[in-house]
């Protein structure tokens, strides 16, 4: 678990900052905690910064085991899956609206937004840049984290605008006191079944009771590389693999026509776990684009966050069901 402080001097949260050259408001730790949800509509809003209560929602959904994917203040079709994940895991009526029962179920006086010291160890391990062709992520040592932004943006489920809308002047620095929202322990149990849901783009894990553990946003296939169908099995997991490119197996990356060993790292194409499925090649994986789930299509695996990912690994053992279907409980209606 990270480590928690209660303070922070409000010097750092001074200055205005910007992404990619646009003027962004900066974020206040009290505007997320005193934020109310009970007014939030269901229509997606327009591009813009992170809002406070959308921040909150989407904090209250991934304590609750039904995640949004990325924290990242923003009203998508992922928040609004979750909020449909949510009413299914709690035996409501689905329909992915936020209803005053919905409300009152998620709401917590927990707070929100907590402080969080940097450590020397958050500032290991970096690399300078990913580069996007295989043949040279071939060449690196590792694809970790490029920057200690991006490394607790990942630990906290969080979008990287959001780290720096909470921590307009930070530098990042060990010892450096910066704001991060506080998505909770990871959920625990264990998975009997899981149902990859290609029409929704949902992922959710049953217990084997038939109560459903956990829901996440996902990545299945694509038009072009069609997840598989049918019913598989888990057959293991492997934490922070290596990723064995074959062009002839899988897909063709630019104009690399030759067998690659693609190191291992949070920034690997598979992310930092692979739940392994009795379907040669195919399995359940991290990504190094989390902003990206559900919105540009796989090869042919199912993609989740590397959080969500690493949640759902430590549920299942190899045998699990895993079942590609159209349709699911946790959709909206």
């Amino acid at each position: 678990m990270s480590s928690m402080k209660t303070a922070l001097p409000m010097s750092l949260l001074a200055l205005a900052f910007s992404i990619g050259g646009a003027a962004a408001r900066e974020l206040r730790p009290e505007e997320i905690n005193t934020a109310s949800i009970a007014f939030i509509g269901t229509e997606k809003p327009a591009p813009g910064d992170p809002d406070p209560a959308i921040v909150r929602l989407q904090v209250l959904l991934d304590r609750a085991g039904s995640s949004p994917g990325v924290i990242d203040g923003h009203y998508g079709e992922n928040v609004n899956k979750a909020v449909a994940g949510f009413e299914a895991m709690n035996n409501l009526p689905v329909d992915g609206r936020l209803d005053p029962e919905v409300v009152s179920r998620l709401e917590g006086n927990s707070p929100i937004v907590e402080s969080y010291v940097v450590s020397v160890e958050d500032a290991a391990d970096l690399v300078d840049k990913i580069p996007e062709d295989y043949g040279e992520k071939a060449k690196m040592q590792s694809l970790g984290y490029t920057s200690v932004a991006e490394k607790l943006s990942e630990r906290f489920h969080m979008g990287i605008d959001l780290v720096h809308a909470l921590n307009p002047a930070s530098q990042f620095a060990p010892g450096d006191a910066v704001w991060v929202v506080e998505p909770g322990p990871p959920r625990q149990g264990k998975v009997k079944r899981i149902e990859a849901d290609r029409k929704t783009g949902q992922v959710l894990a049953y217990a084997a009771d038939g109560s459903l553990l956990a829901v996440y946003p996902a990545t299945i296939g694509s038009q072009d590389n069609p997840a598989p169908s049918g019913k598989h099995k888990v057959k293991g997991v492997a934490r922070m693999p290596v990723y064995r490119y074959d062009p002839k197996r899988n897909f063709k990356q630019g104009k690399n026509d030759k067998v690659l060993t693609i190191p291992k790292g949070p920034n690997g194409p598979v992310g930092t776990v692979w739940i392994d499925l009795t379907e040669p090649t195919y399995g359940i994986h991290g990504t190094p684009e989390p902003k990206l789930i559900d919105k540009v299509g796989s090869h042919g695996c199912v993609r989740l966050t590397n959080w969500d990912a690493e949640e759902l690994a430590a549920m299942v053992k190899p045998g699990v069901m895993v079942d590609f279907v159209k349709g699911s409980p946790a959709a909206p209606k």
